[in-house]
């Protein structure tokens, strides 16, 4: 590889992404308008559901696990459903086997729960819990990031890399001495650094102006930021190999980025969704993405904690980047 012609590649990349001021701006304005109008939408304690975890045999003959609007949602794991409800992402907690229920102590609606649970034929032991309401704004700041790091990514680096097909300048750059692997890793290597620092500036700003939890260390969830957007750069070279028309490059990088932004957990919880959608949404890097960052961000999770997402992300990425090199075409 020639660190001579692999920079002068990078440098002109650079030098064009910079010179789009459009393109830019709105890499920069787009999440920051997002995390702003969600933060003051959704202020108020006013919610139209109740959700509550169920652990243990349902027995549904009527009473208080029929009663409408409440969302009960089975559960395995007892500690970590406690700990759903002392950050007020569950409302109540109910062990039928155990015959005992969980509430939080600061929460409105856990107390109107409690008294229709009162109410009704179950007879439970009380156990309570307590802790700090996560904000939505909190839970939503990762998915956010991860979401403009998938567009930047794909548009960015498939979007562009067709544009040059189309426009000849592929066909002009083969007669040189560049190669592939040369290309190919300038453009990488420079969506990969303009990324992060406008994910950086990004967060630095919105946390200004709202103040987001953050249990976990800032280094753990630069790697995060990393290994997301190198796994979705990656997926960027497979749709730019070989398309020549733009509108089709559109066409499938929207076919990519709007499933996998609605069933990666951005903007709502698959709690409680069919199992077969959770285990799709696994298979997309978004995913990964937005879990390892809430986990750092909201549970204060070390690079152990996030290991199995972090390995999915570089598997990802090795996988993608084999696939978009081998079959990548100069015209």
């Amino acid at each position: 590889m020639g660190l001579g012609r692999f920079s002068t590649v990078l440098q002109a990349r650079n030098r064009e992404f910079l010179r789009d001021r459009m393109a830019l701006s709105w890499n920069i304005v787009l999440p920051v308008l997002i995390v702003i109008g969600f933060a003051f939408a959704f202020t108020s304690d006013n919610k139209d559901i109740f959700k509550v975890g169920v652990h243990g045999q349902e027995d549904r003959n009527g009473g208080f696990l029929d009663t409408e609007h409440i969302q009960f949602i089975p559960v395995s794991d007892i500690p970590a459903a406690v700990t759903k409800v002392e950050r007020h992402q569950l409302d109540m907690l109910m062990d039928l086997a155990e015959e005992r229920y969980w509430i939080n102590g600061g929460s409105a609606k856990g107390y109107v729960l409690e008294k229709l649970l009162a109410a009704s034929e179950l007879k439970l032991a009380r156990q309570t819990v307590s802790g700090e309401e996560i904000r939505y704004v909190d839970w939503l700041i990762p998915g956010v990031l991860g979401m403009n790091i998938m567009f930047s990514s794909l548009f960015g680096v498939g979007y562009v890399i067709v544009r040059y097909r189309k426009n000849g300048v592929l066909k002009r750059l083969k007669a040189t001495p560049l190669s592939a692997f040369e290309f190919l890793s300038a453009q990488v290597a420079s969506r990969l650094w303009m990324i992060t620092l406008v994910t950086i500036l990004v967060y630095a700003g919105t946390n200004l102006m709202v103040g987001f939890r953050m249990n976990g260390s800032y280094v753990t969830l630069l790697l995060v930021l990393l290994a997301g957007t190198l796994s979705m750069i990656s997926l960027g070279l497979i749709i730019a190999a070989r398309l020549v028309n733009e509108e089709a490059a559109n066409g499938l990088l929207n076919l990519i980025s709007w499933p996998m932004m609605l069933l990666s957990g951005v903007w709502f919880s698959l709690e409680g969704s069919p199992e077969v959608v959770q285990h799709f949404a696994l298979l997309l890097p978004l995913t990964h993405i937005t879990t390892a960052a809430r986990a750092v961000m909201i549970d204060g999770a070390g690079v152990l904690d996030i290991g199995l997402h972090l390995l999915v992300l570089m598997l990802m990425t090795v996988i993608f980047m084999t696939i978009g090199a081998r079959s990548f075409r100069w015209e």
